[in-house]
């Protein structure tokens, strides 16, 4: 016998459900379980979604605080990565408040307010990994006129139409595009109905083709750089092969990581159903939280300025001699 009808056998009211939790049905335990009643206990799903995003947000702080109090790293491979870490933060602070909120606070309305905010943080997350590889695209392609302007006038560009689309999914869920009215078109993630839910498995399909488009355009250019160079100096050494497949190695292993923690969630948005074990929400929801975790370290913390901005924040012992200058995403 579930939760659910324990609290009916008693006469007790059910508590507003948890942004993850679907209706009652036979043989599902709920995704959620009030902390108002003792004799139950904290879902297990939660406590490692809510470490997820204590996690996110540490190293997510570190990056935007490295970020905004250096000044030498304004380019705009770094305001991206700025964008990014934002994001990642945002939606760790989310995971957290939807944690506590969901076993303190009963209430439809922070429910859909928790909800529409950790879409549009994982959102702006997503499309800023997007602006990240269109900034290297354009680094390679356009190498020469990279730190011009008009790169910064693209970059502000992109930021505005990552924010704007973001805040406008997560503002969906709010304004009305929910099922608290009409419990059979819930998801698999309520209060979103399958409608809103599809919209945005489909908008997270079309931003990984383009980035497997733009990662296998990058693979060329790197490839033909290399065999340039090889012409020019009339053999290809092993450094050279050594160089490329690092490259292209690299590129594949932020693709994998972005794929193998996103696209479960997202093929089992669209084709899970509401009567679904919560369980399985759970288990592809948690690797998701996973890429904003691995993201500082892949685009951040892997980065000598960074690093070298660290050490100089933490340790105060790493002496810069002189200015530098940041590097492209071409040259890293």
């Amino acid at each position: 016998m579930n939760e659910s009808a324990a609290l009916n056998e008693s006469g007790a009211g059910l508590p507003v459900s948890s942004w993850l939790e679907a209706e009652d049905f036979d043989n599902n335990r709920t995704l959620a379980l009030s902390s108002a009643a003792l004799e139950y206990h904290v879902n297990p799903w939660d406590i490692m979604l809510c470490l997820s995003g204590t996690v996110i947000a540490c190293e997510n702080a570190i990056v935007v605080a490295i970020i905004f109090y250096t000044p030498t790293l304004r380019n705009p491979m770094f305001i991206l990565i700025g964008s990014l870490a934002t994001a990642d933060l945002l939606a760790g602070m989310g995971l957290i408040l939807n944690f506590a909120f969901q076993y303190l606070v009963s209430s439809e309305t922070i429910s859909l307010i928790t909800v529409g905010f950790l879409v549009a943080s994982f959102t702006a997350s997503i499309s800023s990994l997007l602006a990240i590889t269109v900034d290297r695209y354009l680094s390679l392609y356009n190498a020469l006129t990279y730190f011009s302007e008009k790169t910064l006038h693209y970059v502000h560009l992109m930021l505005v139409g990552t924010w704007g689309a973001s805040l406008g999914l997560g503002l969906l869920p709010v304004l009305g595009w929910n099922c608290l009215d009409d419990a059979s078109t819930c998801s698999i993630v309520r209060p979103l109905n399958r409608t809103n839910l599809t919209v945005l498995a489909a908008s997270f399909f079309v931003i990984f083709a383009l980035m497997l488009s733009l990662y296998f355009k990058i693979c060329k250019i790197v490839c033909h750089h290399a065999h340039q160079i090889a012409l020019q100096q009339h053999f290809f050494t092993t450094s050279h092969y050594v160089a490329t497949k690092k490259g292209v190695s690299t590129l594949a292993i932020i693709l994998g990581t972005f794929g193998a923690s996103w696209l479960p969630f997202a093929i089992y948005c669209l084709v899970g159903e509401r009567e679904y074990p919560s369980v399985y929400t759970y288990a592809t929801l948690l690797p998701a939280t996973y890429n904003s975790m691995i993201n500082p370290i892949i685009y951040a913390y892997r980065n000598t300025e960074i690093q070298r901005s660290i050490y100089m924040l933490f340790c105060g012992c790493f002496q810069t001699k002189g200015s530098y200058r940041s590097r492209s995403p071409s040259e890293v």
